[in-house]
């Protein structure tokens, strides 16, 4: 690493000759020894007769061999020309500089020191002091490390804000967004505009009652109320000011950098049949299907109703017809363990974000997704949304173990108080069995006898185990 240190020369003591008058050899040589990490000295031919360290680090690296040595051999090949400039410079007593220099260790990376050489005394004996510069390389590393890891997470915000903005201007139903302290509208969606016609052009900034009309503002408030109580508004009927028409209305609240809103659907009683709103569906429809992150909707009871192509090639379904009607755990998650945990998050919470857990394909694949997800309880149907995203490919931070536990010390907290402690522990035990049954069958190249006996099982408990599991092919000939 290419450190940005000053060159600048050194100043020097006014008056030296009066104000260190004296000073033997004892002393300039503690003098040396405090001020530096590292201090040398060096003969006319670059040889190092005398050293001394400041820390105790350095003398942990085994440096104390480098009496006797060319200090240009003691360090890196890329530093060599670095140390003649230094001896060439002290030699002609130039004014000092510091200079990078690194020296090679046994115990990882090389070590930055920043030398500055003096010529001291007769015969051309050099003096070199040096500053450990590892401290100022890890500020560094981190620093690096810091910046890259904001540059990914404005990376995902961005890519986040641009998938909320393609949904919320094409969707067809149209979606306000309201200031919950002051109740005055943000932003309208243009299907949104549509339905308010000439009041749309002064909508943003608007308080959110004026475009209702007066006897149904009360009922409007009290929808906002319940949401902001609850998180959810239940649906109810209104109608526009300046005799627009009829609509059904529901609020959400969320909160967005330290502010709440609330996300009020309007949907008309008497639907347009003009030709631009099956159009908007149809292009609707279309970015869901081609998203290249899975998408299904569910029942409340987590049984398939629809889902797009992503899904389906992630689970290695034919076609939508395979997997309607099928419950969702057939695929997503451990069995019997996380859709369960995601299921109950949703009826709890309305919502579950970045849920890390596998897809397992119809021919034995099994992929790292993350899982988010959305209860709609209200209308006429209600319904479950989650959302499939591989990260199987993902650049990772760091070091990862292949294999890892399904969820967090957090994930399983949030457990408590929904969940007996036995059922609890009994789930976890079977993540974990799954896990080294698993583990096991790799080691052993699928060899199941001793993959048993490493388990420490009969061959019939491990059939049994797996049969639970769904892992493996087990007919009755597996069995003998």
């Amino acid at each position: 690493m290419t450190f940005l240190i000053s060159r600048d020369a050194m100043t020097r003591f006014k008056s030296p000759e009066s104000s260190l008058k004296g000073l033997n050899t004892d002393v300039a040589a503690t003098l040396i020894s405090a001020a530096a990490d590292v201090a040398l000295v060096i003969d006319e031919a670059g040889i190092i007769q005398d050293l001394a360290f400041g820390s105790e680090e350095l003398s942990l690296e085994g440096y104390s061999a480098w009496l006797g040595q060319p200090w240009v051999e003691t360090v890196t090949v890329e530093s060599r020309n670095k140390v003649h400039e230094l001896l060439r410079e002290a030699a002609a007593k130039s004014a000092p500089r510091w200079r990078q220099v690194n020296h090679p260790s046994s115990r990882g990376a090389d070590v930055p020191i920043r030398y500055s050489a003096v010529q001291v005394g007769e015969g051309g004996r050099i003096v070199a002091v040096g500053r450990d510069l590892r401290a100022v390389s890890a500020l560094q590393q981190r620093l690096v490390d810091a910046q890259q890891s904001m540059e990914r997470e404005y990376a995902r915000l961005r890519q986040a804000e641009t998938r909320y903005r393609l949904l919320f201007q094409i969707a067809s139903e149209a979606v306000i967004i309201v200031d919950a302290a002051s109740n005055r509208i943000v932003e309208a969606n243009p299907a949104a505009t549509q339905l308010l016609g000439k009041m749309a052009k002064r909508s943003s900034g608007r308080a959110f009652m004026d475009i209702f009309q007066a006897e149904h503002i009360e009922s409007v408030q009290l929808m906002l109320a319940m949401a902001r109580a609850s998180g959810h508004g239940d649906e109810i009927r209104t109608r526009l000011a300046g005799n627009g028409p009829e609509v059904m209305i529901s609020a959400s609240l969320f909160r967005q950098q330290n502010a709440a809103h609330f996300l009020v659907r309007m949907t008309p009683v008497e639907k347009s049949r003009a030709q631009g709103v099956p159009k908007t569906k149809s292009r609707l429809v279309d970015v869901v299907e081609s998203l290249p992150d899975g998408l299904v909707v569910t029942d409340p009871e987590g049984r398939i109703l629809t889902a797009n192509s992503a899904f389906l090639e992630l689970a290695q379904a034919p076609n939508e017809e395979a997997v309607r009607g099928q419950p969702l755990e057939r695929w997503v998650g451990r069995p019997g363990v996380d859709l369960n945990v995601l299921m109950s998050n949703l009826r709890e919470h309305g919502s579950v974000r970045n849920f890390s857990t596998i897809v397992r394909g119809e021919f034995g694949t099994v992929d790292e997704v993350e899982v988010s997800g959305v209860a709609v309880l209200t209308g006429e149907q209600p319904c479950l949304g989650f959302t499939i995203r591989n990260t199987g490919l993902r650049p990772a931070n760091g070091a990862r173990t292949v294999r890892q536990l399904p969820r967090s010390v957090q994930q399983l907290t949030e457990l408590v108080g929904r969940v007996s402690l036995k059922e609890l522990v009994r789930e976890t035990t079977d993540v974990i069995e799954r896990l080294c049954i698993e583990a096991a069958l790799e080691l052993t190249g699928d060899n199941r006898a001793s993959a048993a006996e490493m388990l420490g099982l009969s061959r019939q408990s491990l059939y049994a185990k797996l049969r639970r599991y769904g892992m493996g092919d087990l007919g009755p000939e597996n069995e003998a």
